[in-house]
């Protein structure tokens, strides 16, 4: 079948199994010559794709203990986030880490080591997971966590699934009072003053910029700055308090097709982006927000992917070190300029300090934009390529569709000590992806 990520670049044909439980997986372990587990396709290109054989880990989605003490759950790979939300936020449980769409299974999350908007001070999807069960290329079980065979578990995180496929996870929940998020909205006017904003909420449990990435001059880089916080019962109205975990459950609208296209096309990003920017100086200040509107903006428009058209479109994210932050976002702002490119759907965020065998974050700021693909948007994304490698940055392996090896070897020294251990492992032949042939993994 055809099968692309959620950017839907490339597609490609695949042979795609959907094992039902751990004997069907280590049947098509043993005896397929390459593969790679998939779970909702929501990394936006290559990297959960095999075109010999895509094994669809959707089927085993059990959840299969949970601790009310710790908050500790256990569950299958297939399981998504959307799920344990709606399972345990009524119980007064929230996820610690979330990445900008809840319908996510906890493998994927784990293959990414997603981040949120919590980075700068909870850390990546690593910091709430307790182990990991993957399949070996034996067909044996595996448990791996940061004390029983760290250095799988240090390289699985992050690893996007070329360790083998994750089966089950123990995850660590967080307590909340309510399904609802203090929400602050701060308008930078540029890029400096958007950053000193984030360097200045620090303590906020979560942070995020949307950015106008076609301001220019004075204007280059000015934000809509959005922290967070749980919402105690007291801070609620008195009706709300009453159900503190009852939030508007909203419609799941279908996406135009097409429509980002067309306009890119057709009407001035420039002038969409001055509009939302001064729609949000207007309303800026503190308000409540429900957990779904704060976290997840966009899930509430089925296929939001289908807008960028028949071609699809690709998303650049990279992180760059705190010493060169200014300076790099800046010339990766004004590379945009200079092509008249905009996105709509840019997105600054302040990480925090990490050090891990191959998983994306590291302390600086991440930059993540969307782009239609078309000859004049690849050229670009090879340009902002070089001005990430010029500023000592790194990419976002879930977000990759287009890169090429030699940019991801020459960002990443740590990508010699992955390869080593995959291959003392046995995984280099065998747990394969159309992206990590592509990058030389």
């Amino acid at each position: 079948m055809k099968l692309s990520g959620w950017g839907r670049y490339p597609a490609l044909d695949a042979k795609v199994r959907a094992p039902r439980d751990n004997v069907d997986v280590q049947r098509l372990v043993v005896s397929e010559p390459t593969l790679i587990a998939r779970g909702y396709g929501r990394a936006y290109g290559d990297s959960a794709i095999n075109i010999s054989c895509t094994l669809d880990m959707r089927k085993q989605n059990r959840m299969l203990g949970f601790d009310s003490t710790s908050g500790q759950l256990v569950v299958e790979a297939g399981v998504s986030l959307a799920e344990i939300i709606a399972t345990f936020l009524p119980r007064g449980w929230f996820l610690k880490i979330t990445p900008g769409t809840k319908f996510v299974s906890i493998g994927g999350a784990i293959a990414a080591d997603v981040h949120g908007k919590n980075h700068h001070k909870h850390g990546s999807f690593r910091s709430c997971v307790d182990w990991v069960e993957l399949m070996g290329r034996d067909g044996r079980l595996c448990r791996c966590s940061p004390w029983e065979d760290p250095q799988l578990f240090d390289n699985t995180l992050g690893g996007m699934g070329l360790t083998g496929p994750i089966l089950r996870a123990a995850i660590s929940l967080r307590p909340v009072e309510s399904g609802w998020i203090r929400q602050t909205t701060i308008a930078a006017p540029n890029l400096a003053a958007t950053m000193r904003q984030l360097e200045g909420a620090q303590d906020a449990t979560y942070s995020v910029a949307w950015i106008d990435c076609l301001g220019s001059g004075s204007r280059l880089g000015r934000s809509l700055i959005m922290l967070g916080e749980h919402a105690t019962r007291l801070e609620l109205p008195e009706d709300a308090a009453q159900a503190p975990f009852k939030t508007k459950t909203r419609s799941m609208l279908p996406a135009p097709a097409g429509v980002a296209a067309l306009v890119l096309n057709k009407l001035n990003v420039r002038a969409f982006n001055a509009l939302y920017y001064r729609a949000g100086v207007r309303d800026a200040g503190v308000r409540l927000v429900d957990w779904d509107r704060y976290f997840y903006p966009l899930d509430c428009l089925r296929d939001w992917n289908m807008i960028y058209g028949r071609r699809g479109f690709c998303q650049f994210q990279c992180v760059l070190p705190l010493d060169h932050s200014e300076d790099g976002l800046s010339a990766l702002l004004d590379e945009i300029v200079r092509a008249r490119a905009g996105s709509f759907l840019a997105v600054l965020k302040k990480l925090g300090k990490q050090d891990s065998a191959f998983s994306f974050p590291m302390e600086g700021y991440t930059l993540a934009l969307d782009f239609p693909v078309n000859e004049r948007t690849l050229n670009l994304l090879n340009q902002l390529d070089q001005i990430t490698l010029a500023h000592k940055g790194r990419f976002y392996l879930a977000k990759d569709s287009r890169m090429t090896a030699e940019t991801l070897h020459a960002s990443d020294a740590r990508l010699g000590a992955f390869k080593s251990l995959r291959d003392s492992r046995g995984f280099t032949g065998h747990f394969r992806s159309a992206q990590s042939d592509r990058l030389a993994l």
